[in-house]
Parts: structure tokens; C-alpha cells; sequence
């Protein structure tokens, strides 16, 4: 089994579904709330250990009930919290708006992932134990540093979602071996706004690149090769939350299985596209069996 270690933000989601979002000044009625365990770093531990890897998670939680739940649900989706410290600051919140396309938009409240600062003791034992170590934004930017920097001196492969998107500095991006943005945040970095373009731009600073396209699918590039786009399936969405990161944890697994890249990104695919069909991020990660089933679909 591929063994992952995830660095980063725990949060609980709260979730609000409505036909459309409201503009700026404008109140609308919703359908349904709900408070759903998520995190940028929490939903790619649960998408990876779902998708069959042997994950723990390095992060932080507040010692309140959201804290407790947040713990509760990644033990329960497999992931080991050995590493997962509780804080007297509040848990992370996300305040998510769903409109009936499954479109959102998010506020994140860091909470007590904005403690997240440094690595602790045995994190980066723990680091250099795994195949892979995934990381993403929503932790303060030192930490996200160290434990790269811990990777790359362990020979460990270093996958980060640049989420949040912000300007990162060029010794983060010289220990990362694969960078997984967004269309915006490939944008958001080299200020291109063709995909292609913005990939060909990172390069010069990371040797893999996978530009995420959303229903269009995904692209990948590397230093010496043709860029490889793989479409994703067509489905309904009824709530995107959380695909991104769905992908990111199944691509690490298929990634620590040595899958041929078109393969590993189609499989990655068959994962997001499982889980934009179902609401809420952590909630809607499928496991690997329908994974298999889709991808073979």
C-alpha cells in the first residue's frame, strides 16, 4: 500500500444549499444547511485513504466539539491522528454557499489551523517514513516550507495544492515534485490565462505540473515531453466541493502505484467525478471499489 502523509487544515464545513448565491448586499432563502467535516488537508487525507493508501495527518484541531468530530470522522475514514494536535484556539470553519448547478463559494476561518506554524516532534520522522507528502495552503506558510523541505531531504515525493492561491516562494517550489493548481490558480501564479501557458510557465520552477480543468478534465505536463490532457467523465454535480482535493488524494495513490500518468489522471478523474455527484466535501469521497468501477465504466 502507498503510504501518505498529509500536511495541512482540518475545517468544519458549514454548508448552506440555495438555487443561487447571493451578490454582494443581496439575502436569499436556503434549502438545507449542513456541517460537514472538511479541510483542504483533512478531505485529501480521507479521498487517499479512501482510495487505498495508508495515510496520517499532520495538523491541528481546537478542543471543541467541531474539534472533536473533525478527529472522529478521519479515524473513522481510516487515517491515523497521532499527529493531529488539539488547541485551546477554535476549530477551522469553512462557510460554504452550494447553488443548484453545484457551484460554491467559500470562507475559510483558520482557527486553530493557523497554529499549524511548525513542524512538531516526530512530524518529520513521520514525513520521512512515507511515499508521499501532500500539502496545501490553508495552514500558515512556514510550516507548508518545513515539511517540503523535510520531504526533499528524505527523498520523499512532494505533492502541493497551491490553495489558497498566493505567490509562493521559489524555495517551497524547489521542493515540490508535482504542483497540482486550479485553472485560477495557475492563473494566480504566472498571470497566464491559458492553461497551457501557465503550466509551460511553472515548469521552469517544478518538473510536473496538473492543471485541474473541472469538467473538462485535467493537463499534465513535464519537462521534455507533449502535455498529456485526459477529459474527465460527464456527470451531473450537485455539489463540487471537495473534487478537487478528491482528485489530488486519489492521484497520489495512483501516482504511488506507478499508473502510467494518463492512467493515474483518468483514474483521479473517475474518483472526482463520483464525488461532485454527491453533497458535502469528506461525505462525498468515494472508495476505491467504485473508484475501479467508474474508472472501467
Amino acid at each position: 500500500m502507498t503510504d501518505i502523509v498529509v500536511l495541512g487544515s482540518t475545517n468544519m464545513d458549514l454548508v448552506a444549499y440555495v438555487e443561487k448565491a447571493p451578490q454582494r448586499g443581496e439575502t436569499v432563502t436556503g434549502r438545507e444547511f449542513r456541517t460537514i467535516p472538511g479541510g483542504k488537508g483533512a478531505n485529501q487525507a480521507v479521498a487517499a485513504a479512501h482510495a487505498g493508501a495508508t495515510v496520517s495527518m499532520i495538523g491541528a484541531v481546537g478542543n471543541d466539539s467541531f474539534g472533536a468530530r473533525l478527529r472522529s470522522t478521519l479515524e473513522h475514514s481510516g487515517v491515523n491522528t497521532d499527529h493531529l494536535r488539539t488547541v485551546e484556539s477554535p476549530s477551522g470553519t469553512a462557510h460554504i454557499v452550494v447553488d443548484d448547478e453545484g457551484g460554491n463559494a467559500i470562507v475559510v476561518v483558520p482557527g486553530a489551523n493557523g497554529t499549524v506554524d511548525h513542524l512538531a516532534p516526530g512530524d518529520e520522522g513521520l514525513i520521512a517514513s512515507a511515499d508521499a507528502l501532500l500539502l496545501q495552503l490553508e495552514v500558515p506558510l512556514p510550516a507548508v516550507v518545513a515539511g517540503a523541505r523535510a520531504a526533499r531531504a528524505h527523498g520523499v515525493r512532494t505533492i502541493l495544492t497551491p490553495a489558497p492561491a498566493q505567490p509562493l516562494p521559489p524555495e517551497l517550489l524547489a521542493a515540490v515534485d508535482l504542483l497540482v493548481p486550479n485553472e485560477h490558480e495557475a492563473t494566480t501564479l504566472t498571470g497566464r490565462t491559458d492553461p497551457r501557458e501557465a503550466a509551460a510557465a511553472l515548469l521552469d520552477s517544478v518538473p510536473e505540473i496538473v492543471v485541474t480543468l473541472g469538467a473538462a478534465g485535467s493537463l499534465y505536463v513535464t519537462r521534455g515531453a507533449e502535455p498529456v490532457l485526459v477529459p474527465a467523465p460527464q456527470v451531473a454535480a450537485v455539489d463540487s466541493t471537495g473534487a478537487g482535493d478528491t482528485f489530488v488524494g486519489a492521484l497520489a495513490v495512483a501516482r504511488g502505484e506507478d499508473r502510467p500518468i494518463r492512467e493515474a489522471l483518468a483514474w483521479a478523474a473517475a474518483a472526482a467525478a463520483l464525488s461532485v455527484q454527491r453533497p458535502g466535501a469528506s461525505a462525498s469521497m468515494p472508495y476505491r471499489s467504485e473508484i475501479d468501477k467508474q474508472y472501467a465504466s
